[in-house]
């Protein structure tokens, strides 16, 4: 490992920060038959620690496991398609009695699925490909249900399920399902809060009580520290004390902005040095400079009056009552309707998000980057 604070995927227990005690929970409940509900922000570490907990012995040995993420789908049909692909790039390495087992029961897409010159399938149905895809959802949960063993299915962002044509039916459609399927237990993961606790705490709802719900809070600043300063000394640096503290404050302790400012340091500390807390802030500008058409982009996409209250969440960083009359007068946004309106366009492209009544800005080097350009103070 070049550099030990990853910033992309699961690469194994050396390099993944504490969560004992998630990983614990997680790992006894799902083990005991218990369908469960993830539920948290996003860049907190939510598929990390999914691949953490399927990685332990007593899932990794027993049950075959499947995590699928669902945030780049539209419909039934790119479910369907990421789901099935996923469970046959997990069996393919289990050999061919295995996976042939999984594509005997795919009537529907048996055609369109090729071999390689090895005899080993190549999944290249293709999203929006899918004549029926109900009917191919059918045969994969028929497989899931008789498989040779127990199966662990992770839908990241299941929360998207609700953006689909005809949600509401797919919904029912899955709820039925995974109640049918016995040999199958399911770990349903989203960032959006607002809409998972409404799938699973509503009456109204198909998911209603049918998971054991979890959320997932910043991984504790001490935590954190012994983990970063291990790192720094088994890779030949060191690493100040208050360097994590600043880092950890200046981020909320949200576990992506840390590993990427981290990243950085140990990048620019010279191997037998020391990181102190004056390299922070070249660290950040570091990060801000080389995202910065990236967020011009983005910031020119908006529309006017999502671009006014984007602005005006910027200035409070934790914004309340941002449809109120006040609010509204306060940053001269055009009307209360149009602040309403413009709050949705943000909060659906993930460009602010909601907590505890207060909205900010998703991304918080974004945050830094409209500070930076002088757009808010």
């Amino acid at each position: 490992m070049v550099n030990p604070f990853v910033t992309k995927g699961y690469t194994g227990p050396e390099f993944f920060c504490d969560r004992e005690k998630e990983t614990n929970d997680l790992v006894q409940l799902l083990s005991n038959g218990n369908n469960m509900a993830l539920i948290s922000p996003r860049r907190l570490g939510k598929t990390d620690l999914i691949h953490h907990c399927f990685a332990q012995p007593t899932i990794a040995g027993e049950y075959y496991t499947f995590i699928i993420d669902i945030y780049a789908t539209n419909s039934l049909g790119d479910f369907v398609d990421v789901l099935g692909q996923a469970i046959f790039e997990e069996l393919k390495p289990f050999g061919r009695k295995v996976w042939e087992r999984f594509y005997s029961c795919l009537h529907s897409v048996q055609q369109q699925i090729s071999f390689d010159i090895n005899g080993n399938p190549v999944w290249g149905i293709g999203m929006g490909a899918y004549v029926n895809p109900s009917t191919t959802l059918d045969e994969i949960f028929s497989y899931l249900s008789s498989a040779e063993k127990p199966c662990l299915v992770a839908i990241d962002e299941f929360q998207k399920i609700v953006d689909y044509p005809n949600g509401e039916n797919i919904e029912a459609a899955l709820r039925t399902h995974v109640q049918r399927c016995p040999n199958a237990t399911f770990l349903f993961s989203g960032s959006k809060r607002h809409l998972m606790f409404e799938m699973f705490m509503s009456p109204s709802r198909p998911f209603y009580q049918s998971v054991i719900t979890m959320g997932l809070k910043p991984i504790p600043e001490d935590k954190y520290a012994i983990f970063a300063e291990r790192l720094f000394v088994q890779y030949g640096k060191s690493l100040d004390k208050d360097v994590i503290h600043e880092v950890y404050s200046r981020f909320d302790g949200v576990t992506s902005c840390l590993q990427r400012v981290m990243n950085v340091l140990f990048l620019t500390t010279e191997n037998g040095g020391i990181c102190h807390i004056g390299m922070i802030d070249d660290a950040i500008n570091y990060i801000i400079d080389l995202s910065s058409e990236y967020y011009e982009m983005l910031f020119s996409q908006m529309s006017e009056k999502q671009r006014g209250m984007f602005l005006a969440i910027a200035s409070e960083r934790r914004a309340k009552g941002i449809t109120s009359g006040s609010f509204v007068r306060k940053y001269r946004l055009p009307s209360v309707s149009s602040a309403v309106s413009a709050l949705r366009g943000l909060l659906e492209k993930d460009f602010v998000t909601k907590e505890n009544d207060e909205y900010y800005v998703y991304d918080h080097f974004f945050q830094l980057w409209l500070e930076k350009r002088k757009y808010v103070k």
